[in-house]
């Protein structure tokens, strides 16, 4: 691969930190007074550990290419873009960066509190080389995209966070950057203005210019991103296609959202009855699937009899709203529990018609009374992947809704007595 094909191109990558721990921390506020008199500096008792939040990462990346960058929190994600963005400079390796960048890693990055919405325009565009003729072109689809003019000739130390965001990402992505690099700070805005940042994200990169972005929305990332290079524990762990890297993250034991833990989490204060939820695993441990069967097995654990128990899971949206519940006394389900022990009960279904996309789980179990006897809302969630037949969807651009109805039957009639006109009797006027 040539140099001139190259957005981005790294070698043996390295930044390290140094952590202070204190291993004498006072336990009252006498010691502290006393340790702090003893010792003003705060040198005593602190050990100097070194961390590498990179180690030796290479890699390519290619003009016009979409990347998206995943992995758990602290994996490197962002002290890569500090690097890529020249915040911070590496401890060793070297990075280098063909093109102008334009970057959104924090609420207020390279925005001055002090000026205005339309000073600070003025000073990205400066800061990201852009001339004044350019900025002035585009400074109206800037303003127009924010939705911040009312407010254009206030300091933006008085915005909201939303307003500040939506502001640096109108700059960020229209001063034509030829690299635009997006950190999760987009989570900040509302739901129709991520949407709208989406779009212009595809619409940067559908016009030939690279896109770096990192999200834990998996179903995004593979939506929007050609490739995906999964960050771990400072390291690059896998680097390829979008979808093949989404699903091997997925799969791995780090990011398994399909088995939960029940034991642990916390429960309503009025909950008190002999029986308690365990575990929840989905698919036996495999990724859950558009299109394709769902598997829900529920363990439990009872210190007495429950009569006529049903167990349910639901599935919520983002938005919090619950778009699909699945309930054992919907087709009449109901189980005696007779004394100590634990079971397990056994959910399936055909073909989740779930969209890709994350989704936040509630599972509860009750009486026959409808008595709550284990109840554990919004404790986790699921990520739903594309399936076989998983339409594509352009996101940003196209809604398909939460639940994807089959193809409906297709009726067309008329009234009766009604006669379609024969196509060379209609009259045309010019």
């Amino acid at each position: 691969m040539s140099s001139n094909d190259l957005a981005v191109s790294a070698r043996g990558l390295s930044k390290s930190y140094l952590i202070a721990h204190n291993s004498s921390r006072p336990t009252n506020l006498r010691e502290a007074i006393v340790e702090r008199v003893k010792h003003p500096f705060g040198v005593n008792g602190q050990e100097r550990e070194t961390f590498w939040a990179l180690n030796d990462v290479d890699f390519d990346i290619r003009q016009g290419e979409s990347v998206g960058i995943i992995g758990r929190n602290g994996a490197g994600k962002s002290t890569l873009l500090k690097i890529l963005s020249r915040i911070t400079y590496p401890t060793r390796g070297v990075v280098d960066i063909y093109g102008r960048v334009a970057s959104l890693l924090e609420v207020g990055t390279g925005f001055h509190g002090e000026l205005t919405g339309r000073e600070n325009i003025a000073l990205n565009g400066s800061i990201l080389g852009m001339s004044r003729r350019e900025i002035k072109n585009k400074f109206d689809e800037i303003v127009a995209f924010a939705e911040v003019e009312n407010f254009l000739d206030t300091p933006v130390k008085r915005y909201s966070s939303g307003m500040y965001v939506r502001l640096a990402f109108a700059v960020a992505a229209h001063l034509d950057p030829e690299i635009l690099i997006v950190d999760e700070v987009l989570a900040v805005g509302d739901f129709a203005f991520q949407k709208k940042c989406l779009g212009k994200m595809q619409e940067v990169s559908g016009a030939g210019r690279t896109v770096l972005f990192v999200s834990h929305n998996l179903t995004t990332v593979s939506s929007l991103c050609q490739r995906a290079a999964w960050m771990k524990a400072g390291r690059l762990h896998h680097d390829g296609p979008a979808t093949e890297v989404v699903e091997a993250y997925l799969s791995s034991s780090m990011a398994k959202t399909d088995y939960h833990d029940l034991r642990s989490m916390g429960r309503p204060h009025w909950l008190s009855s002999p029986l308690r939820l365990v575990r929840l695993v989905f698919n036996n441990g495999d990724p859950v699937r558009h299109n394709a069967p769902l598997r829900i097995d529920i363990d439990y654990e009872t210190t007495g009899a429950a009569d006529g128990a049903s167990f349910g899971v639901a599935f919520a949206s983002p938005g919090g709203g619950r778009v699909l519940a699945c309930d054992t006394d919907v087709p009449g389900d109901r189980f005696t529990i007779t004394g100590k022990g634990s079971g397990r009960v056994t959910i399936v279904i055909s073909e989740l018609q779930l969209q890709p996309g994350t989704y936040f789980l509630d599972v509860g179990c009750r009486s026959g009374d409808n008595v709550g006897l284990d109840y554990l809302p919004s404790f986790g969630q699921l990520e739903v992947l594309p399936g076989p037949g998983t339409p594509t969807v352009i996101v940003g651009r196209h809604e398909a809704g939460t639940v994807r109805v089959p193809p409906a039957e297709i009726r067309h009639g008329f009234e009766p007595g009604g006669r379609a006109r024969p196509a060379e009797l209609l009259e045309v006027k010019g």
